[in-house]
């Protein structure tokens, strides 16, 4: 496969040069990388560092980060891939609980709203925590089948918003078993069924409602991820990649065979994102360089 170095500078403030990494020359997939992994942790660069990086390596997208920074990703030619909920701790109080859905339903409309009026086409949103009062286990617990009615409840209303507005909602599965760190893994989360969460969706039967398949999550809760991939192709709205065990870089010390998956992909004819959600321990422009070569091996 060809190969060229890729190298850019931008100015922001001062002069900021992106470091030259080894891309293939023409991309089959849109390669996006997520806020968060590359401001928190490992050179915890600022946005601008952040546009160039991702762009050197071939990202079109800088996603899940709001509005106060969407700005920044117009100047330096890049799009937010999907959007952030605008809600309040996002991934633990969400629509499983119903007593929540009208602070819910306010804050992700305001932010389908957003999003519309800046052209992001996507937002992702969440089943939430099993907990009534999501933060505190002893609070009691919300049963499976009483989450299921209220996230059809919830979900059919926030699609018919997305409908109106023409932006995509994304719930993410998460994995629960995973307890060492508070990003690798998320005990308590209600959505950790993939096959579940991908029905409740099919129910709400929305144009507007998907699935975001995050392949590190399905591979510690499931496994046979290029089967789901494809049996969930009609609903998957975006995609997000970390390596395991670890959340790490897409490299040779982890388990998920990714070039298979992006051979997949291509064979599926998937045409969205790609969200590069993994937690730099080295690196983190050679690590999004790697993960972008993974999938497109």
């Amino acid at each position: 496969m060809l190969h060229r170095r890729n190298a850019m500078a931008l100015s922001a403030g001062a002069c900021l040069a992106a470091t030259a990494v080894d891309v293939p020359e023409k991309l089959r997939m849109r390669h996006s990388v997520v806020g968060w992994c590359f401001r928190s942790h490992g050179e915890k660069w600022d946005m601008d560092t952040l546009c160039v990086k991702a762009k050197a390596a071939g990202c079109g997208s800088v996603e899940l980060i709001g509005p106060e920074d969407w700005p920044v990703l117009a100047k330096h030619g890049l799009i937010c891939a999907i959007g952030p909920s605008g809600t309040d701790k996002s991934f633990m109080r969400a629509w499983n609980n119903k007593a929540l859905h009208p602070e819910l339903l306010a804050k992700s409309s305001a932010m389908l709203d957003k999003c519309a009026a800046q052209g992001i086409k996507s937002s992702i949103g969440f089943v939430g925590f099993q907990y009534r009062d999501a933060s505190n286990p002893k609070s009691g617990m919300i049963s499976r089948e009483e989450a299921a009615r209220s996230c059809l409840e919830g979900w059919k209303l926030l699609a018919r918003h997305a409908e109106k507005v023409g932006v995509t909602v994304c719930i993410e599965h998460l994995n629960s078993r995973v307890s060492d760190h508070p990003m690798k893994g998320h005990p308590g989360y209600q959505g950790d069924d993939i096959d579940w969460v991908a029905s409740l969706i099919r129910q709400v039967d929305s144009p507007r409602l998907k699935l975001l398949f995050d392949v590190y999550h399905v591979q510690i809760m499931h496994g046979d991820i290029i089967r789901r991939l494809e049996s969930m192709r009609d609903i998957i709205g975006h995609i997000h990649t970390a390596g395991n065990p670890g959340r790490g870089e897409l490299d040779a010390g982890q388990e998920i065979g990714y070039a298979a998956i992006g051979r997949a992909l291509v064979r599926q004819n998937y045409s969205g994102w790609v969200g590069h959600e993994f937690i730099p321990t080295r690196s983190p422009a050679e690590g999004i360089a790697e993960a972008v070569r993974a999938l497109e091996a």
